[in-house]
């Protein structure tokens, strides 16, 4: 990708603004790619981009480095950046690392977990429950951040390594495979059934059923992935 850089000196709050904007675009491009706006495996031009949004191209290329970092640009020889494909070989891989990461976060969420901890992750799942109860059964909710219930869980696990792995690159990632795939909701309630089993085994302070579950859970979505291959 060829990018002109000036030489030129930048005043101090002249990098403040770029460095809003790039952050800004950071998200724009996550949110658009993980929902399905930028097509996965489409090639990304970044004139044209810079074009559209009406931004200059340093902060732009910052901000594609930035989403390339998450896992979801990737860079082929001859051709520049394309959107990442999620084929079903590349999700099953995704959900084997998911499994044991995030079985080892439900460990550790139950193992420090709080009343206060608890009551919050109770309410996100009854929110989720009136929203299956709405749609009669028919989907889950596509829930973000603070209302991701496995989101809460790897947040109160406390351990900064799996945090960072697993609401970064991965996080963005399983969002994508949840607003895009037909799959995704083929078992809304069972999913959060088994929530509220994973929830009970916090609530008790027991690590090790916590994880059992929190295993068996996510295996069952990477059996659905498998089954795509048959």
């Amino acid at each position: 990708m060829n990018v002109v850089v000036s030489n030129l000196p930048i005043k101090s709050e002249l990098i403040e603004k770029e460095g809003t904007k790039s952050i800004s675009l950071t998200e724009y491009l996550i949110e658009h790619i993980v929902d399905g706006t930028m097509a996965q495996g489409s090639k990304i031009s970044e004139p044209e981009l810079a074009r559209r949004l009406q931004v200059s191209r340093g902060p732009l290329r910052e901000a594609i480095m930035r989403v390339e970092a998450l896992g979801l640009i990737e860079r082929v020889a001859h051709i520049g950046s394309k959107v990442v494909q999620l084929t079903p070989g590349k999700l099953i891989e995704l959900y084997e690392v998911r499994e044991a990461l995030e079985g080892m976060a439900a460990r550790l969420a139950a193992r420090y977990m709080t009343e206060e901890k608890w009551q919050m992750l109770k309410q996100v799942l009854d929110t989720h429950a009136e929203h299956i109860e709405h749609v009669d059964g028919a989907t889950y909710f596509h829930q973000n951040g603070d209302f991701d219930f496995h989101y809460q869980i790897i947040i109160a696990s406390g351990n900064q390594q799996l945090i960072h792995m697993l609401c970064g690159e991965l996080y963005h990632l399983i969002r994508m495979y949840r607003l895009q795939s037909a799959n995704f909701n083929a078992r809304p309630k069972r999913a959060l059934d088994e929530h509220y089993f994973i929830l009970q085994a916090l609530r008790n302070q027991d690590e090790e059923l916590a994880e059992i579950l929190m295993r068996r859970h996510i295996a069952a979505s990477r059996k659905i992935i498998e089954s795509q291959l048959n």
